[in-house]
């Protein structure tokens, strides 16, 4: 609905119309830190990967296993009948047997290996868990200020179309009195029909960011709080950027998932390489037989106890050249996993310099549109009193408001821009954490 203003000297009345706007976008609102809340507990792609940390979890303790001692327990019981002919004796043989066995790896390196890759891949989950972390603040702060920029554009339009209409009755009556032309007051129908156009896709465009936000925490109607005016920015620091970039070298997660992959290429080598090694399995079993009905070679019940204590050695002397070509294969998929290390180093800088040189570039957009906010609304005043004093025409004050409420949007947009560019700054460069986000969090309306 659009924002009606009683005559009012305009620069009263579209600051008050902004406002209104505003205080009624505020009610019943939600910080941007109960957002990322919401979102964490209901969002598929960061519970995947808290799964995935827990799976890698439970194939490292699997692997623990190689290692340590299997006992097993077994039994048995037959029946069979044995028939002799001189003399002609016929006999049932029952026979209950229970066998206790055990075996404790002694030296099996592959065994070790496997172990130390499993470990490795619990810090490749982990590295993995915390990049989805990274990513859930990066894209609820993107949805919650998304959504504030297109509550500032519809609120920024209304007001807009609420001084264009003020404008529209004043050009109309200085018709009907004689002291302007028809060609005003087309010239405010024209440009009130196009913010009304304006208002239109505003409002649709609210509806999709809205509906976006939405969807990310699980909730509907989600209303994010707005900036608290005046805002004081973050600043970068430090300000420079080979700093972040050293940063990220050591704490991106993307780049210490591919280090940690090199690891594991390095370690199945080493793995293919104890082909050719022997190994080494103490071995130990009991077990109790029992014959209730006789043997074959007496008819007494009998028992009979087994033991044994072995040493087990398995020596490989020929595959068939499958230890050596699977040497080849893994040391290749070293050289793939060291190129991949770089490429994911090389990305990662890129980022990294590109987050930083945006958010150099975002706050001095503010910096300057805070200048031509301020001017603006001189080159307004001064179109106003010139439309009164008649040295100047209609057009000149509705283009003059144009250009105010464009500075005034393209203004709440670029703070966004800088608040998401520190965001993205310390994603690129691994070291984003909650308490930036709630540093942010801070600046918003209470």
């Amino acid at each position: 609905m659009p924002l009606l203003l009683p005559s009012l000297p305009s620069k009263t009345a579209c600051l008050l119309a902004l406002g209104a706007a505003l205080a009624c976008r505020g009610a019943q609102a939600q910080n941007l830190q109960q957002s990322y809340e919401l979102a964490r507990a209901y969002d598929s792609a960061y519970q995947a990967a808290q799964a995935q940390l827990d799976a890698a979890a439970s194939r490292a303790e699997q692997a623990r296993a190689g290692l340590l001692p299997t006992v097993g327990l077994g039994g048995g019981l037959s029946r069979g009948q044995t028939e002799n002919t001189n003399p002609a004796v016929t006999r049932n043989v029952t026979t209950q047997s229970l066998t206790l066995n055990a075996s404790q790896p002694l030296y099996r390196p592959a065994n070790r290996i496997t172990l130390e890759q499993a470990q490795r891949n619990v810090e490749v989950a982990q590295a993995q868990l915390d990049f989805a972390l990274q990513d859930l603040t990066v894209r609820v702060s993107q949805a919650y200020f998304d959504a504030l920029a297109a509550q500032d554009t519809l609120s920024v339009v209304q007001a807009q179309k609420a001084a264009v209409a003020e404008q529209l009755a004043s050009a109309k009556r200085n018709f009907e009195v004689g002291t302007s032309t028809i060609t005003d007051s087309r010239e405010a129908q024209a440009r009130y029909d196009l913010v009304t156009a304006q208002e239109i896709a505003a409002e649709n465009d609210l509806r999709v960011k809205q509906l976006a936000l939405d969807q990310l925490v699980g909730q509907t109607n989600v209303k994010p709080r707005p900036l608290a005016l005046p805002v004081v920015l973050p600043s970068t620091l430090p300000s420079d950027v080979n700093h972040w970039v050293d940063l990220s070298d050591r704490s991106q997660p993307q780049i210490r998932q591919a280090r940690l992959a090199l690891d594991v290429a390095r370690l199945e080598t080493a793995k293919a390489q104890t082909g050719h090694l022997p190994t080494v399995d103490l071995t130990a079993s009991v077990g109790k037989a029992r014959y209730p009905d006789g043997t074959t070679t007496s008819a007494l019940s009998t028992r009979v106890n087994t033991g044994s204590v072995g040493v087990t050695l398995n020596l490989p002397l020929f595959a068939g050249f499958a230890t050596q070509n699977r040497i080849r294969e893994t040391l290749s998929l070293e050289q793939k996993s060291e190129a991949d290390l770089e490429t994911a180093r090389r990305n990662v800088a890129q980022a990294v310099r590109a987050s930083y040189y945006g958010i150099v570039s975002a706050n001095g957009q503010v910096k300057a549109l805070e200048a031509a906010e301020a001017s603006s609304q001189s080159a307004l005043d001064a179109n106003r009193l010139g439309y009164q004093v008649g040295v100047r025409i209609n057009i000149d004050v509705l283009n003059a408001q144009s250009q105010l409420f464009q500075t005034k949007r393209d203004l709440a947009i670029a703070r966004y821009n800088v608040l998401m560019g520190s965001l993205k700054l310390r994603q690129a460069s691994g070291t984003l954490t909650e308490q930036d986000l709630a540093a942010i969090n801070t600046l918003l309306a209470p």
